[in-house]
Order: structure tokens, then sequence, then C-alpha cells
């Protein structure tokens, strides 16, 4: 594992937006005019000491890691999280208490082609260290470039990603160091369009604001934002109090003068005062900031497990009050947050999403080669994390085998189990390997390569399914096919003629194991092929995964 340094940089943001159609008529806005409140927030804390990180090891290597982050704003980021995937499970009963959400709407300053939207939800959450108001004045050291200016900065970019059927959650940090290309954008103050340029990920948000940062995730990732929360850190400790605590274990003990925490070995309930000093711990373990930023990450996974949990969903006052709190500290996009019926949606089927379902993702690095202090993401690792986000566009149901009434019992199809033929039917060279190789990393037998000429000699416009007539089970195969192809093909009886047939070996996956008798599907590449589904992801992802369910019982 290697070890270097990173160079003190100018913090900025990036948050993100849906464009859904506004409710001007809901029962929100009506309720927004006559007066909505909420509940009071306790007045704030004394404010704890500087949390100006200093230069320092990133530590650990390319696969595993993640940018060197300002700890409030990350655990600001987490409390977001909690809010939009746990407690919305109670909006319908406490829509008073969302009345403190501060929107802001971008959507008409965003200038690039967005990607399609899916069934999937995507909310881009940013944590800012603002010094504006009189709350967040109080909090770490302000530099005179910021109270003067009155700005706020970010090195906290998560992507939440809600499954389809709302049971799974996974959320990807993205490092800020990390080295990109920032697409075209307005200038948030000026308006006028800025060029496109290689740079720091959170620069976006410092130049162009909101809008540029939804612009700037959707080109990297290829993934639908479809909305964004932004939070500052001034309400923390309000709400980590309103959850009653938050229980950590300490391999050994701490007494550390610059974070103001003395805690024993073992485990030890933090209210909101000792829950800052916690997640603002430098000098422990090898006090690297991944261990730091794992040791924030294992937190987190604490908050969305109690927010989550039976204890405050039942409990009225402790879940307004936690509400409450999370409410007052955030921006939102007016789509999300002006929208009963969605909140309400998004509200119940929440209620699926326990902290067994969720999973904390840095997406992999390795050191920029122009300049070690910077990162860059490892490829194609990070490609393959983001498919697998875009193309989670339903719930996988793997074909059954085996034709009613037949008496045989009905078994899954895994996609091992399916032997492929891959043909070209575009006149792009080279797409039935690449096809293969995608196929082959998820697990699919491909047998086979060839092109398939289209009536006309014009490329085949949409991607098609054929299987034999013959074989009994064949449609059944067919379907575990077609359900991991996007966008999905119709599967026909029949096969094709092939040209050019040729064997196919894989040089990056291992080969299946379809069983012996198994058909031959063919799968007939059209131009409107988009990409195989993505569910087996590589090492250097899950390496740098952490489960909210598997930390129960961790000490760091």
């Amino acid at each position: 594992m290697s070890d270097y340094r990173i160079a003190p940089v100018v913090d900025t943001a990036q948050q993100g937006y849906r464009s859904a159609p506004t409710q001007p008529g809901s029962r929100m806005a009506r309720r927004a005019a006559a007066g909505g409140g909420a509940s009071p927030m306790p007045p704030p804390p004394p404010p704890p000491p500087g949390d100006e990180p200093p230069r320092g090891r990133r530590g650990g290597g390319g696969s595993g890691g993640g940018g060197k982050m300002r700890v409030l704003a990350w655990v600001s980021i987490g409390v977001t999280t909690v809010m939009v995937a746990g407690s919305l499970t109670a909006y319908a009963t406490f829509r008073d208490a969302f009345g403190n959400i501060t929107q802001k709407s971008v959507k008409d300053d965003i200038i690039n082609p967005r990607p399609p939207d899916t069934g999937a939800l995507n909310v881009l959450l940013v944590g800012s260290d603002t010094r504006a108001g009189a709350g967040n004045a109080r909090y770490g050291q302000q530099t005179a470039r910021l109270a003067d200016a009155g700005g706020k900065r970010t090195d906290t970019i998560i992507l939440m990603h809600i499954s389809p059927n709302r049971d799974k959650a996974r959320l990807i940090s993205f490092p800020r160091d990390s080295m990109v290309q920032i697409p075209k954008c307005k200038n948030e103050t000026t308006k006028q369009e800025m060029a496109p340029r290689r740079d720091m990920i959170n620069s976006a948000y410092n130049s162009g604001g909101v809008a540029c940062t939804i612009s700037t995730i959707e080109t990297l990732t290829g993934i639908r934002v479809n909305h964004f929360v932004e939070v500052d850190f001034s309400g923390f400790k309000n709400i980590v109090d309103a959850l009653g605590g938050i229980e950590i274990c300490l391999r050994t003990a701490v007494n550390d003068k610059a974070s103001k925490l003395v805690l024993p070995a073992g485990k030890s309930r933090l209210d909101g005062e000792k829950a800052l000093g916690y997640v603002r711990l430098r000098k422990y373990g090898d006090g690297s900031d991944i261990q730091r930023i794992r040791r924030q990450q294992i937190f987190l996974s604490k908050v969305v497990a109690k927010a989550t949990s039976s204890e405050l969903l039942t409990d009225v006052g402790k879940l307004r009050d936690f509400i409450s709190a999370a409410a007052g500290s955030v921006t939102m996009d007016p789509e999300l947050a002006n929208d009963p019926e969605q909140l309400i949606e998004i509200a119940t089927s929440a209620k699926q999403l326990t902290a067994g379902g969720v999973q904390f993702t840095t997406i992999p690095w390795v050191p920029d080669p122009e300049d070690k202090n910077r990162v860059v993401w490892k490829e194609p690792d990070a490609t393959k994390l983001f498919t697998s986000i875009k193309t989670d566009t339903e719930v996988a149901t793997p074909a059954p085998s085996a034709s009613a009434g037949t008496g045989k019992p009905k078994v899954t199809i895994k996609p091992e189990q399916v032997k492929v033929q891959v043909l070209n039917g575009t006149k792009t060279v080279g797409k039935a390997r690449e096809v293969a190789d995608q196929l082959a990393e998820q697990g699919f037998t491909v047998v086979g390569l060839g092109n398939y000429e289209a009536p006309g000699g014009v490329g085949l416009a949409k991607t098609e399914v054929h299987y034999a007539k013959t074989a009994e089970t064949a449609p059944d195969y067919a379907g575990t096919l077609a359900g991991a192809v996007l966008p999905k093909p119709t599967a026909a009886s029949g096969r094709v003629k092939v040209t050019n047939p040729s064997a196919y070996t894989s040089t990056t996956a291992a080969a299946g194991a379809a069983p012996k008798g198994a058909p031959v599907i063919q799968l007939v590449v059209g131009e409107d092929f988009d990409s195989v589904k993505v569910t087996k992801l590589p090492d250097s992802v899950k390496n740098s995964t952490i489960t909210a369910a598997d930390q129960k019982n961790v000490c760091t």
C-alpha cells in the first residue's frame, strides 16, 4: 500500500436535481400558503474547536480508498441520507415538521443533455460548510475569504442510489480531489457560459453552483440525478441528540485534546457533543485519512440503523424531533420538497429500506499520473460501478424453467446456465466481441461469435433474442438473457442465419457452467444496444464497500 501526501486545496461543492413536475396546487403548497409551521429546534450548543485537517497521509492503495474529507461536512451528508431514506417514512403523518426545508430551483441553469430517467431514485447529497448564518458561523475555523464572502465549499459529494423496488440503497462517495472533465456550465453569478475543463470534481460547485455539479456528475457517470439535497452541519449535534445518541465501540481508549474527546475502550453512547469529537478524531489508530473515513462510514451506518429502527419510528415525540432537526438543516429542489405525492411514495417504499440494505462505497481510485497529490478513478472498475447503477431499472426476476403442466419442478435459471451466441447486427466492427465480454463478466456462458446481415444491408435497428423452436425450455433461458440486456429485447422462436461464425474465448472472465444439453440462445446486437446489466462488481468496489448491518458490533 502506497502513502502519499495531499496538498491543501480549495474546497467547493456539488448537488443534484430531478426534472419532475411541480405541484403548485398540492397540499404542501396550500399548507405553505397558510403558514404551516415546524417544531422549534433547541438553541445551538457552544462551538467545537476548529476542524481544519492537517496535511497527512491519504493512506491505502488505489482500490479501496477515498478522498481526504472534512469530517463535519461528511457527517452532515449522512444526516441528509437518513432523512431522505429513513425519516420520510413518516412524511404523511408529520408534514408540518418539514416546513423548515429550504428550497432552491436550478433546472433552468442545466445546459447539458441529461441521461434518461429510470425506475430507481438517485439523490445527490452535498455537505456544505457555509458560514452564512449565525448558527454555521460558530463551527470550524473561518478564513477571511469565507467570512467576507459568506461563501460555502464542500469536499463531500455522495450519490444515494435507491433500487427500483426501494429495498436496497448504495451511497457512493466521490473523492473531492478527483481530477475529472468538467462540462460546459453557466457561471452561477454571471450566467455566462464557461468552457469545459479538466479540474477537481468539487470545483464544479465553486464556479457553476448546483447546476454545474449536476451536469458534472451526470456527464461522468451516465446516471440521471433525480433530486439534490444540500446540508450544512450547524444542526448535526441536535440531530444526534434527537436520535437519543449513537453507540460506538473503540478498540483503545481515547484522550484527545484537539477534539476534546475522552472515551474508554469498548462501547460508549455518544451524544451530539461527543459525536462531533468522535468523527473529528485524527490522532487515533494509524492516523491515516482512510482509517478516519472508514470510522465515519461506520458511524453513519449506525445512524442509518438507528433512524430506521422501530424504536424511533414508533415514538411520535422522538420522530418529530428528529425530522424537525433534519429538515431545518437541508436545502432541496422544489420538485422534491413540494411534491407530497412523490414524498409519500418514497415514504411508503422506504419502509422496506432497512439498515441491512444500505451500503457505503467509495469510488475506486489511483494516484493521478500528472499530479500525485490528486487522484483519478480506477478504470474500468469505476465505469462498471456506474453501469450497475444506471442499469438497475427493474427488479430482477430470473425465469423459471419447465412449462406449466409438465409435472416437472420449476428451477431458477442463472446467467451461468445460459449458453449464448452473440451476433453483430450493427455496422460497428467488433461489437459482438464487446458485448460478449460484458456478458461473460456477468457470468453468462458465451460459446460463439458471428455476424448477422439484416435485410437491405443496413444495421439492425433493435436488439433481438432468438432460440430454437424445438427446445422445450429455450424460452426460459432466452428470458434470462433478455432480462440482462438494455434496452430489453424481445425473445422470439426461430434461430437466425449466422455469417462468419467463430468460437469465443474470454480473456477477462471465468468460463460459465452451462449444463449439458442447455439450448444455445442467440443475441443479435442492434443499433439500440446500450449495455449489459452489471450485477457482479469488481473486487476494488467490493473492498471499498461496507454494509450498514455488518457494523453493529464493529470496534474501530
